[in-house]
């Protein structure tokens, strides 16, 4: 799911950053530094929306680098058991589907995968499909999986999800 956060940061200048520029110079780093990064408990920062402030800089004694404490706005995503999502089949072995949904990474094992699909190593991709071949999934497949448990660390998330619920499986 998708939320909008007030989040806040601190960015580590050299002095040679000083000048006119200092404020784009601020807030074009914040974008380099926060963007693209997971912040365990909040999510996956997609995009900075604001930033709401830029406070006064800290002088870090004996090395000259200035602290600065910026606060700011951004979209973040951050997956919830029981949601229902869309992935792509990355990868497919015995043991399961490993799939990517953006930025998050999750996996589907074959007791998630309904019982009528096995697995079939001899095809070329690897796959999964069921005896009369009506459904097979198989690498860079769009699937609908629902998200049954996640594990959050300090700076990534992971989960684990299922095809045994109705409307979840290829999508395409």
């Amino acid at each position: 799911m998708f939320f909008h956060l007030e989040l806040e940061h601190e960015i580590l200048l050299h002095p040679r950053y000083f000048g006119r520029s200092l404020l784009e110079t601020v807030t074009r780093k914040l974008f380099t530094e926060v963007e693209g990064t997971c912040h365990g408990k909040c999510g996956f920062v997609i995009a900075v929306t604001t930033i709401e402030s830029i406070g006064d800089g800290f002088i870090q004694p004996g090395r000259g680098f200035v602290v600065y404490p910026v606060k700011y706005k951004a979209i973040v995503f951050r997956p919830f058991k029981g949601e229902v999502l869309d992935a792509v089949v990355k990868d497919v072995n015995k043991v399961g589907l490993f799939t990517d949904i953006g930025p998050l990474q999750c996996f589907v094992s074959r007791h998630s995968i309904p019982g009528d699909m096995e697995f079939d190593p001899n095809s070329n991709p690897p796959c999964y499909k069921t005896e009369n071949e009506e459904m097979v999934i198989q690498q860079n497949d769009e699937i609908r999986l629902k998200i049954v448990g996640t594990r959050v660390d300090a700076s990534d998330i992971f989960a684990i999800g299922s095809l045994m619920d109705d409307f979840l499986g290829l999508t395409s």
